[in-house]
């Protein structure tokens, strides 16, 4: 059936149907071969040769039957039982004594035979081949005719696309051939493979780019694997030199082409960049090299400005795309440290460098290179010691400066906000040290970069990463106090002006980081008790009063009003809990008790509350976490506030 022969005087069809009947019928020899060869029917493969010069059908078959076999039993990219795999080692020896020779030559004979009239089959062929080669003698392939062969098949220019990429495929697989690592090198510098560096620069988007691509990137890490393994001083010096003779390709097919799945960058980058550890001081290729590395880096990490309004608006697809590239930058941010530790001064002028680019071509068009450009300097701060941001050299308060003094015409991007809030924030210790700079800092976080950006997502991380840094810079914010509060001014007007209508609902967090700041900075003792008094009761006073009102109104509420009214009450608890936490407890007791008077008075009207509504749960919490946190703030002298508390907790408690 499978050779065209005639069966009882009758031509057999079988090689005229569709291809699933063909496939069976090549699953079925594959049976019958998994069973009796080669001790029953040792002659399948030899009865088979002959039948070949019948042509293309008869070729067709005899690959399928030898794709069949390797899917079926041999491939090991399937998992296999132990009979399985007892098996098809019988075979592989079987078929080596007996008939890989023959096959290999009929192969070659039908390269060189169709490959300008049938290339179909010759693509069929050599696809069929390639899978062979990892477990037959390579001499069979790496020789004086076959090599040439599939070469000539690459670089021929008017051969079909897919009858070189199959050629290309193959010469992959004889660099992927496990061996020792000597001979793999003797095979590897042999090959000559920069006869193909010229062919990615092509199509980029066509299957023999692809395939080139992958070839190259196959080659580049068998060499650096070679690297690793050879252990005399020569094998060193000329692994290193077809290393060096690769990598710039490598570099252009990571940034400009489709990467094969099966190539993991970072794991290639990574092992290369440790080969350079060892290295007392990097040569001139070296140093190119690792800024070839930044750059593959910088467009690795930069998103994809289709993406830009789906990651602006945040639907489901920016949701997706944001947390895929998340992950994904994990290992590249990995390298980058390693890069840096390696080579950290040519690091940092490249980030320095993507950073004035990115400044000096910023408009509302290359937010994702502003973004990358940022992120950068991000892992450039994550990377740096405590210490050597305190000290900070030149470089790094010029990088200070540059993202201080700069307003980007993609600020409003959200990406671009949050990671330059981020960055910001990353290099505080430097600014600790640096005073000059507070100013720009101030003004980032309170104009429209930060708290007052359009965008709710950057205003709540502005507020957050806000107290940060006023909990890190504390005393050395004094002389700006009234700046911010100045600046403040409409953030707390939502919370303590009699327009409640107007508060966006489900803001309370957002406010309470706004809060924590203003405490921490009103809460210090550096502040004279007259202006500290001026401030906590321009704060409590209107907060408590709104309270109040609300209390005496409550039973003419309908149900909507009332629900309206529980939830402002509940985030003017969270302001006024959020604010307590920048007053110590010395302060208020010893050395200022006109403050924990104040915060007392409060306490007494936050318990009214308990009375008025005593069975509504999310209310009876936040005046639970307020009475936790006048322990903390006021300590003993809570005690005669306590009873009337329990009372009202225990009472309606479950």
């Amino acid at each position: 059936m499978a050779c065209l022969e005639g069966i009882n005087d009758k031509m057999c069809v079988v090689l005229d149907s569709p291809a699933f009947i063909k496939n069976k019928l090549s699953q079925v020899l594959v049976t019958l071969i998994y069973f009796e060869y080669p001790l029953i029917w040792s002659s399948v493969f030899v009865d088979f040769l002959p039948h070949l010069s019948k042509g293309a059908v008869v070729i067709d078959m005899f690959s399928r039957l030898l794709n069949a076999l390797d899917d079926e039993l041999v491939s090991l990219d399937y998992p296999r039982t132990a009979e399985e795999v007892a098996v098809a080692g019988r075979v592989k020896d079987a078929m080596r004594n007996q008939c890989v020779p023959q096959i290999v030559r009929a192969w070659y004979d039908i390269v060189s035979m169709y490959r300008n009239t049938d290339p179909e089959t010759c693509v069929t062929v050599l696809d069929c081949m390639r899978r062979y080669v990892s477990w037959i003698d390579i001499g069979l392939i790496v020789n004086d005719a076959f090599i040439p062969l599939l070469f000539e098949l690459i670089l021929v220019d008017g051969l079909s696309e897919q009858l070189r990429a199959a050629a290309a495929g193959c010469v992959l697989a004889v660099v992927s051939k496990r061996m020792d690592a000597h001979s793999k090198l003797s095979l590897l510098k042999s090959l000559q493979i920069s006869r193909v560096f010229g062919l990615v620069s092509d199509d980029n988007d066509s299957d023999l780019v692809s395939a080139i691509a992958a070839l190259i990137t196959g080659y580049a890490v068998e060499v650096l694997e070679c690297s690793k393994r050879v252990n005399t001083e020569d094998a060193k010096v000329i692994s290193m030199e077809l290393l060096d003779e690769v990598l710039p390709t490598v570099f252009y097919v990571m940034q400009n082409c489709e990467m094969d799945a099966a190539f993991s960058i970072v794991q290639f980058l990574s092992g290369y960049v440790a080969t350079m550890k060892t290295h007392s001081s990097l040569q001139e290729n070296q140093m190119l090299h690792i800024s070839q590395i930044l750059e593959v880096i910088r467009t690795q990490i930069r998103y994809d400005p289709m993406y830009r309004n789906n990651l602006d608006m945040v639907d489901m697809i920016g949701v997706e795309e944001e947390s895929r590239m998340l992950e994904f930058r994990k290992d590249l941010f990995v390298l980058l440290r390693n890069v840096g530790r390696v080579a950290p001064e040519v690091t940092r002028l490249f980030i320095r460098n993507s950073l004035a680019s990115a400044i000096s071509s910023s408009s509302d068009k290359n937010a994702e290179e502003v973004e990358a450009a940022l992120s950068l300097l991000y892992a450039l701060g994550e990377t740096m010691s405590d210490e050597a941001m305190r000290v900070g050299n030149g470089l790094l308060s010029e990088l200070v400066t540059n993202l201080l003094s700069t307003r980007f015409p993609c600020h409003s991007n959200r990406l671009v906000a949050l990671v330059y809030l981020e960055t910001i924030a990353r290099y505080m210790k430097f600014i600790q040290e640096n005073v000059q700079y507070i100013p720009l800092v101030l003004a980032a976080f309170l104009d429209e970069r930060g708290i007052h950006h359009p965008n709710i997502y950057v205003s709540r991380r502005a507020s957050y990463l806000f107290m940060r840094i006023v909990k890190l810079l504390k005393s050395k914010l004094v002389p700006f106090i009234e700046t911010i509060l100045q600046s403040l001014q409409d953030v707390v007007g939502r919370f303590t002006s009699m327009n409640l209508a107007s508060r966006e609902p489900g803001g309370s967090e957002d406010g309470a980081y706004v809060f924590e700041a203003i405490g921490l900075l009103i809460g210090m003792e550096d502040v004279s008790l007259e202006k500290q008094s001026d401030y906590l009761s321009s704060l409590l006073t209107p907060l408590c009063q709104q309270v109040e009102v609300t209390l005496m109104n409550a039973k003419a509420l309908n149900p909507d009003e009332s629900s309206l009214q529980i939830a402002n009450i509940q985030q003017i608890i969270v302001a006024i809990n959020a604010l307590s936490k920048g007053f110590s407890e010395r302060l208020v007791t010893s050395s200022r008790p006109a403050i924990g008077h104040m915060f007392k008075q409060t306490l007494d009207v936050l318990l009214q509350i308990l009375v008025v509504f005593p069975k509504v749960e999310p209310l009876r919490t936040k005046v639970l976490s307020f009475i936790h946190r006048m322990v903390d703030t006021l300590g003993a002298s809570v005690f005669p506030y306590l009873p009337k508390a329990l009372e009202q907790l225990l009472a309606e408690s479950e």
